[in-house]
């Protein structure tokens, strides 16, 4: 039967261990005391006893409010959690014989995705004789990469797969910092609206109105 390991610290009486070196609450050092009296300790204070550093010898204990602890870990990983962004890999599809409106409505696909910080994958998808002419593909791949240079840089140089030639734009502007700029667009613009929706309202007598 294998063991379940505790993600949790030890508290209280789960230590069971004959001396802890003790840290008081405001990190200050006790020193090395028996764990009955680290435990006195920990409930004259309304406290608790918390091992810190299980490997330590003796174990690292600490006087804490263990509740007000667990929530403030709880909430600062789900902060974290919220705020880290995982890049997306998009993909844009073009053919060799493109027309420049389709080229545009491409380009300003791939710029969307770049701002949004995401990685495209650009890729050209040759027919019959098209596959003898890849250096038409390299041409207007590259071209794709100067167009939206400012948004975003070549990771992965075109090549040559099959009947296809595929290319990695990567962003300059990572994940969370995209989010995090959309976001303040976002509030700026409500701003906007509410200042001049507050200025198209006349005041009653204001001088000028009837």
């Amino acid at each position: 039967m294998k063991e379940h390991h505790i993600s949790e610290p030890r508290i209280n009486d789960r230590i069971r261990v004959a001396e802890v070196r003790l840290v008081g609450p405001n990190g200050e050092q006790v020193g090395i005391v028996r764990v009955e009296d680290a435990l006195r300790l920990a409930q004259e204070a309304d406290l608790d006893l918390v091992e810190v550093a299980p490997q330590a010898r003796p174990p690292v204990c600490k006087l804490m409010d263990f509740g007000k602890f667990k929530y403030e870990s709880d909430m600062k990983a789900r902060e974290a959690r919220r705020n880290q962004a995982h890049t997306v890999l998009k993909e844009i599809r073009l053919r060799l014989k493109i027309d420049p409106h389709d080229y545009g409505t491409k380009k300003g696909h791939v710029e969307r995705f770049l701002k949004a910080g995401d990685k495209v994958k650009v890729m050209i998808m040759f027919r019959g004789r098209e596959q003898s002419r890849p250096e038409l593909g390299y041409r207007l791949l590259q071209r794709m990469a100067e167009d939206v240079k400012e948004l975003g840089y070549v990771e992965s140089s075109p090549k040559q797969d099959g009947r296809n030639m595929v290319m990695v734009i990567g962003p300059h502007k990572k994940k969370a910092e995209a989010k995090a700029e959309l976001r303040r667009r976002r509030q700026t613009d409500e701003e906007v609206v509410v200042e001049s929706g507050t200025a198209q309202v006349p005041a009653p007598g204001a001088p000028g109105q009837d």
